[in-house]
């Protein structure tokens, strides 16, 4: 920990204003999103597809618009996209916890979602910008910070909602707005070093993106890091649905669940900075990626293991297997991604050849996102269908192979130079200044 706050300490004033930011962001987002569809479907009596629909505006929302508030931080610079995401949800957070209507719920959680879209990629590109040379040990602080946020806030949030799920809305609200005041206040103004005067038009952002869409080697590497983003996800889809299959709905359940949020971002917390100044020693940067994706798949081993031992009936055998397994899944997943994210974030840097970053980082979240819809969909039908067949390997049979392939892809793209900017750089025109 003395290691990490030195560390910390040594980068400037900036880069350490946006770690804390992103801890913020999570802590108050993750105090609220959790019970949303709870409050949703319980006090204020909504369908199951009215919250369903709520829910996916949101995510939607979000998405859908990183390509264009990556653009917009790149041209109008990066503080104020951030400060107006930041007010967007303050906004946002607020009227969940005081509007009832449908109308008005959609157009909050809309809100909300169109907020990450702006702070998200400009937060990045920031980041990855003032960092300079030190951006992949930046990036692995960063998540530390970013898992603690998403620790604390779920813990909060219950202390809240007990209270009243208005009280946490407004909280939330609250954080966000301190947020704003502080950045308008602390944050040095930062633009994009590459976009000048002459293309603030239409067609200069055209030129940008057909620029961008033409560079494949970005293209096939947001293609190939999709998996790494959907096994993730797994902390919040499949490994609670296993846990709830075997250990039910009570106190058990929900315990184990809590367990898993706690192993993941605990071991973040704990080791992501030796982890990748370890890495950083001896692997290049796609190496490290195609070893982080290895782990990730590796990590449905346990449970691959488990569906083949006969279910017990009930006491500590059946605690054990309905929590053991993916517990270790979830050490497994976050340590591959503390493995990968430091080296995915400075690559994305290296194939943008360190030009319009925020709208590099915001394709490439739109992609990853559309990749976790798509990929969370296929989930779901394979834990449908491995329940109606009586075969439960089957799900984590797919993810493992899912894992498998990533990483082949990485290491290909990895061993054909792709992932160097020189290889972007020969195939793609260059960026119309």
């Amino acid at each position: 920990m003395k290691n990490t706050v030195e560390q910390f300490r040594s980068y400037p004033g900036s880069v350490r204003l946006l770690m804390v930011n992103q801890f913020t962001i999570n802590l108050g987002f993750y105090m609220l999103m959790p019970y949303l569809a709870t409050y949703l479907a319980g006090p204020l009596g909504l369908a199951g597809w009215l919250v369903g629909l709520i829910l996916g505006v949101r995510n939607f929302s979000q998405q859908g618009m990183f390509l264009i508030g990556g653009t917009l931080g790149d041209r109008l610079g990066y503080k104020p996209m951030i400060i107006a995401g930041l007010v967007l949800r303050t906004a946002g957070f607020a009227a969940l916890g005081l509007v009832e209507s449908v109308p008005a719920l959609l157009a909050a959680s809309a809100a909300t979602g169109l907020a990450g879209a702006l702070f998200n990629p400009a937060s990045r590109a920031y980041l990855a910008a003032d960092a300079g040379e030190r951006r992949v040990e930046a990036f692995a602080l960063f998540n530390v910070f970013y898992q603690a946020g998403i620790l604390l806030g779920p813990l909060v949030g219950m202390i809240l909602t007990g209270v009243d799920f208005s009280v946490a809305c407004l909280a939330a609200a609250a954080i966000f707005a301190i947020l704003s005041i502080v950045q308008i206040r602390a944050l040095p103004a930062r633009r994009a070093d590459d976009v000048g005067s002459g293309e603030g038009d239409g067609e200069g952002i055209l030129r940008q993106w057909r620029a961008m869409f033409s560079n494949r080697p970005f293209l096939l590497f947001s293609g190939a890091m999709i998996g790494s983003y959907v096994m993730s996800f797994q902390v919040y889809l499949s490994l609670p649905l296993e846990v709830r299959r075997l250990g039910g709905e009570g106190t058990f359940g929900t315990a184990t669940m809590a367990i898993l949020f706690a192993v993941s971002g605990l071991s973040t917390i704990a080791f992501q900075t030796r982890a990748t100044a370890w890495c950083k020693a001896r692997m290049e940067p796609g190496g490290a990626l195609t070893r982080g994706l290895l782990v990730m798949g590796a990590a449905f081993i346990p449970l691959l293991a488990a569906s083949v031992v006969p279910v017990p009936d009930g006491g500590v055998g059946l605690w054990l297997l309905a929590g053991l397994p993916p517990a270790l899944a979830a050490l497994l997943l976050a340590v591959g991604t503390m493995i990968a994210y430091p080296f995915e974030m400075d690559i994305i840097v290296r194939l943008a050849d360190n030009r319009l970053l925020a709208t590099h980082y915001g394709l490439y979240n739109t992609i990853c996102g559309i990749g976790i819809t798509v990929g969370n969909l296929l989930t779901g039908m394979s834990l449908d269908a491995a329940r109606r067949a009586g075969l439960p390997a089957l799900p984590w049979v797919a993810l493992f192979l899912l894992g498998l392939a990533c990483a082949a892809a990485l290491r290909t793209l990895h061993r054909t130079g792709r992932l160097s900017p020189d290889a972007a750089e020969g195939e793609r025109p260059a960026v119309a200044a």
